[in-house]
C-alpha cells in the first residue's frame, strides 16, 4: 500500500494543476473570447489571445504577492537568487 502513495500524490498533483489550467482558460474565454467577440478569423483570436497572455503576465497587478505583476516577481526571484549564489561563491573563496 505505501508504495501507491508516491502515485497518490502524482494524481493528485495533476488534479491541482488541472483544476488551475481550466480556470485559466474559463477566465480567458470569460475576458476575452465571449465579451471581445464574435471573431472574423483565426488570426483576430491569436493576436487578442497573445495580448492578454502579455497582460496576464506582466501587467495584471496581483493581490496574493504584493500587487505586482507576476513576472515583475519572478525577474525578482531570480535577481535574488544570483545575489545569494553570489554571496555563497563569495564565502567559499574566503575559506
Amino acid at each position: 500500500m505505501s508504495a501507491d502513495k508516491p502515485f497518490l500524490r502524482q494524481v493528485d498533483s495533476y488534479r491541482s494543476i488541472n483544476a488551475l489550467v481550466e480556470t485559466v482558460i474559463g477566465l480567458f474565454k470569460t475576458e476575452v473570447i465571449r465579451n471581445d467577440g464574435p471573431w472574423r478569423n483565426l488570426d483576430g483570436v491569436e493576436y487578442a489571445t497573445l495580448e492578454w497572455v502579455d497582460w496576464f503576465n506582466h501587467r495584471r497587478l496581483l493581490e496574493p504577492i504584493g500587487y505586482v505583476p507576476p513576472a515583475e516577481l519572478e525577474g525578482e526571484y531570480y535577481r535574488q537568487a544570483a545575489l545569494q549564489e553570489q554571496q555563497a561563491l563569495k564565502q567559499l573563496s574566503l575559506h
